[in-house]
């Protein structure tokens, strides 16, 4: 099964690194240039484990997915629900680790995937390593510069405070 991985160090702690990158629309919409459209489903207003989301990439594709898990500041994990007729299997998983200089994230994506029918296989993967690679370089990249931008910083602080009961949250 194809993978394909993308890292980043950004300037940010690990609680802040993982809330910057479960931020929504519209601040996702800033660092984000993957995803075009992206909101919940089912009600739900938060992710979190079992919740799914809906997205509309940049190249007109959709996909549902459904967190798999979640356990911040260190991971999040999603598979597909429903998605591009080509993939039989698509899922992905963020993880959020102490850089060795202190107050800095390192940020690794990684995706996994399996294109169908079988019998395209050997040159689907190929493409879609391609493909998913530039894709990926260019998100963790936005992402890096979302953790460099004061309003997506400030929307992620806001949610951190959301989350603590000290500071008056509902965690």
């Amino acid at each position: 099964m194809p993978v394909v991985e993308a890292v980043a160090t950004v300037p940010v702690p690990p609680e802040l690194a993982f809330a910057v990158s479960q931020t929504t629309a519209p601040v996702r919409y800033r660092w984000d240039p993957f995803v075009r459209e992206q909101h919940f489903t089912d009600g739900a207003t938060r992710p979190g484990k079992g919740v799914r989301t809906f997205t509309r990439s940049r190249h007109g594709l959709v996909m549902v997915s459904e967190y798999v898990s979640f356990a911040p500041p260190t991971n999040v994990g999603m598979k597909m629900v429903r998605g591009p007729w080509f993939f039989e299997m698509f899922a992905g998983g963020w993880r959020f680790a102490p850089a060795a200089v202190p107050g800095h994230t390192v940020a690794t994506w990684r995706y996994s995937f399996r294109c169908r029918p079988a019998f395209l296989r050997p040159v689907a993967d190929r493409v879609g390593v391609w493909l998913l690679s530039r894709d990926i370089r260019r998100r963790i990249a936005g992402y890096a510069a979302g953790c460099a931008d004061p309003e997506v910083l400030a929307a992620a602080r806001r949610s951190l405070a959301a989350d603590d009961p000290a500071d008056g949250g509902t965690a």
